[in-house]
């Protein structure tokens, strides 16, 4: 399973990250899924003074189980990731590296809107963000990532969903806080083989 994803904001006007991912997994039921997986992020500067992206490692392991409600496909995920986050002064990697390990959880639902399954459906979802670490101090609570839009399958194996994704998040200081406003279009390649399976992957948006 692979994902790539890119964020822009200001009405696609400027740069937000760039996010490719990669796991493997193993599924003992076909409604549970066990998965370990490495991403790579490119995120821009916040100062729009800046151009140097900062660079983040990071692994992490996952569980989601899948049910319905009627028509409607419900998918929860609890996923662990350590990350690695280069620092950035005066538009320059300092040479350190900020660690954090961060637990998200996340619930979204899948609605078909139409009898076709080849057109798109509604995806809407939410999913919190927990972190730690030393660097942690004032911002246990990272964000919250709320997403609305639609899934649409262009082949078997791969997949987008676009929409609107609402971000609050709480910065390093534990008393300042963004709401960002942000279209999202993100890419899925899933490919089934024995304990690499194929799954969906809902996110709200929020990395």
């Amino acid at each position: 399973m692979a994902d790539f994803q890119v964020r822009r904001n200001d009405f696609v006007d400027s740069d937000c990250f760039y996010f490719v991912r990669g796991a493997i997994g193993y599924m003992p039921d076909p409604k549970k899924i066990l998965a370990f997986g490495y991403g790579h992020m490119w995120v821009a500067p916040s100062n729009p003074d800046w151009n140097t992206f900062s660079n983040e490692d990071r692994i992490y392991q996952q569980f989601q189980f899948s049910s319905k409600m009627g028509k409607v496909s419900v998918l929860n995920r609890f996923r662990n990731e350590q990350r690695w986050q280069q620092i950035i002064v005066n538009d320059l990697w300092n040479g350190d590296k900020r660690f954090t390990d961060r637990v998200r959880y996340s619930l979204s639902f899948d609605i078909p809107i139409f009898k076709k399954k080849t057109l798109p459906s509604l995806v809407l979802s939410d999913e919190i963000f927990i972190q730690f670490g030393k660097d942690v101090v004032y911002n246990t609570f990272d964000q919250n990532g709320l997403f609305i839009g639609i899934k649409q399958a262009i082949s078997p194996k791969l997949s987008f969903d676009f929409g609107y994704v609402n971000v609050y998040q709480q910065k390093y200081s534990g008393y300042q806080y963004d709401m960002n406003h942000t279209l999202r279009l993100f890419f899925y390649y899933n490919n089934s083989l024995k304990s690499l399976i194929n799954f969906g992957n809902h996110t709200s948006g929020a990395e």
